[in-house]
């Protein structure tokens, strides 16, 4: 890591990437980390194609919904920040020339290497990544997004009295 001075951030800017859909915990988890390590965020939110397989993905909330909720929980913390559509696994990520680090969680670790080889290609600095880990819900199994449009647990965690 660069030296960025005493009682600064390690890094200039985090890229968090993913639908965001059912704004949760986990989500929470992966945007408070980019924000204490970074002094700006870019959030790569993720629509069209790359919504396509998602499980429920009829629920989906719209990409204005999304956006909106992010940048209502972003303004609150303070930070500076962006949002831009997504519609391919890359985004951004591989090409911003300010970035430095990207926030992703075990299941999406993986394309933070892909996105780090495609900036190998264009001869920008890789990434160092940070994966945060998987946030839990109340029943010991993965919180996720696609588990609250089923109905089976609240964007905390908590399993989903009927």
């Amino acid at each position: 890591m660069a030296d960025r001075g005493c009682c600064k951030k390690p890094f200039k800017k985090a890229i968090v990437g993913g639908a965001f859909d059912r704004f949760h915990k986990g989500h929470r988890v992966l945007i408070d980390t980019a924000i204490r390590l970074a002094d700006n965020v870019l959030i790569g939110l993720a629509d069209g194609p790359l919504l396509a397989a998602k499980a429920y993905k009829e629920k989906i909330m719209s990409y204005k919904e999304r956006k909106e909720l992010i940048s209502e929980y972003l303004e609150r913390k303070k930070i500076h920040f962006k949002i831009i559509r997504i519609i391919e696994p890359i985004g951004p990520a591989g090409t911003d020339e300010e970035a430095d680090v990207i926030i992703v969680s075990p299941e999406t670790y993986e394309r933070a290497l892909m996105i780090n080889e495609e900036r190998t290609l264009n001869g920008l600095k890789e990434l160092f990544i940070v994966a945060v880990p998987t946030i839990v819900a109340e029943d010991g199994k993965p919180l996720k997004s696609h588990r609250i449009r089923a109905g089976e647990i609240d964007s905390e965690g908590c399993i989903a009295r009927k």
